[in-house]
C-alpha cells in the first residue's frame, strides 16, 4: 500500500470545513485510523462540525504537536505503527508563523520527508494551507512536496507538476545553508577520541549562558555524537566552535573530510540503531536544529540549542 500525499489551499474556515470534514468522514467510514492535527482556530470548528462522528478520532492542535520536525516526524511513525492493521488518514497543518527562514526550510523539508517515510504505509494526508495568510514561499513549498494537489472547487485530485522529489529537494534545502561563524566563537581542538574535555567545556559553557542542567547535558550527549563520528571517521584538524546566538546557543563541530550523507540521512526515523543515520538521527532528536555543509574544505555540523 502506498502513501498518499496531497495538499489543499483554503481560505478561512469555511473553506476548510468544506473540504475536511468528508475527508476525515470518509476515513471513519473505511475503519480507518483518524488523525487531525491542525491549527487551534480550526480544530474546534472541526470537531463541532463533526459531532459524534468524531468520536474515536485524535485530535491535537498544531502549535503542540508541530514543534520540532524530527520529533514531529518520529511521532507520526509511532502513531502508524501502532494503528496496525487499520491505516491511518491524517488532516496534518504545520505551523508556519513565528519562524526564521531556516526553520521555515526544515519544516518545508519534513514536508518532503512524508513522502520517503510512510511511502509504504498506505496512509492517506491531506495538508491544508491557508493561502490567505500565509507567505507565498510557503505556498511554493506546498507546491514542491506534494505528488498531488486537492481542489476545493469541484473536489478532484490531480497530479502536482510542481513537485520535486524528495532527494533533489533535500539537496537544495542543503545548497541553502551558509555557516558564517563570529570572531569571537570560542574553540577547542580534538586531538584524540578522549573527549572528556570537551563534554567538560561544553557543559561549563551551556550552565554560563542560562541553561539548566537537563539541557547543558543533552547538548553535551550531542557533541559527543557528533565529535564521536568526527575522530572515527573524519580528518584531522578537527575542533570544536561554541558561540551564543541571542537565545540561541550555537555549537559547531568540524573536520578536514569530505563526507557527503545524502539529504535524507538523519531525518527519516531508522528500523534500528544500527541503520546508517542512527546517529545523526539520534542528534536531531536532542537538539532545535543541525545544520550540515560538507565539501572540499571539510565537513561541518553545527548545533542550535535554544533557552
Amino acid at each position: 500500500m502506498t502513501l498518499e500525499h496531497r495538499a489543499f489551499l483554503y481560505g478561512g474556515i469555511e473553506d476548510l470545513l468544506r473540504t475536511a470534514v468528508p475527508f476525515l468522514r470518509e476515513g471513519m467510514e473505511q475503519d480507518e485510523k483518524v488523525v487531525v492535527v491542525i491549527q487551534r482556530r480550526g480544530l474546534e470548528a472541526v470537531r463541532e462540525t463533526l459531532g459524534a462522528d468524531g468520536q474515536g478520532m485524535i485530535f491535537a492542535p498544531s502549535e503542540e504537536f508541530y514543534r520540532h520536525p524530527v520529533r514531529t516526524l518520529r511521532d507520526y511513525q509511532g502513531i502508524v505503527q501502532e494503528s496496525r492493521p487499520r491505516t491511518v488518514r491524517a488532516l496534518a497543518e504545520p505551523v508556519w508563523r513565528g519562524q526564521d527562514p531556516r526553520e521555515t526550510l526544515e519544516w518545508a523539508r519534513y514536508e518532503s520527508l512524508i513522502n520517503v517515510a510512510f511511502k509504504d504505509s498506505g496512509a492517506s494526508a491531506l495538508c491544508p494551507y491557508d493561502r490567505t495568510a500565509l507567505p507565498h514561499g510557503v505556498i511554493e513549498h506546498a507546491r514542491h512536496t506534494h505528488p498531488k494537489f486537492l481542489s476545493g472547487d469541484d473536489g478532484r485530485t490531480r497530479v502536482n507538476e510542481s513537485y520535486v522529489e524528495p532527494v533533489d529537494f533535500g539537496n537544495g534545502c542543503d545548497s541553502k545553508v551558509c555557516l558564517d561563524r563570529p570572531r569571537d566563537a570560542e574553540y577547542r581542538t580534538i586531538e584524540s577520541d578522549d573527549l572528556h574535555d570537551l563534554r567538560a567545556f561544553v557543559g561549563t559553557r551551556a550552565l554560563g549562558h542560562g541553561f539548566d542542567s537537563t539541557a547543558a547535558r543533552t547538548l553535551v550527549t550531542a557533541v559527543n555524537e557528533v565529535a564521536t563520528n568526527a575522530v572515527r571517521h573524519g580528518t584531522p584538524p578537527m575542533g570544536v566552535w561554541l558561540w551564543a546566538d541571542d537565545d540561541e546557543l550555537v555549537c559547531e563541530i568540524g573536520d578536514n573530510g569530505f563526507w557527503r550523507p545524502g539529504p535524507l540521512t538523519g531525518f527519516v526515523p531508522p528500523e534500528s540503531a544500527l541503520q546508517r543515520g542512527f546517529g545523526l538521527w539520534t542528534v536531531r532528536l536532542l537538539v532545535d536544529l543541525v545544520e550540515l555543509k560538507a565539501g572540499w574544505d571539510g565537513t561541518f555540523v553545527r548545533l542550535h540549542v535554544r533557552r
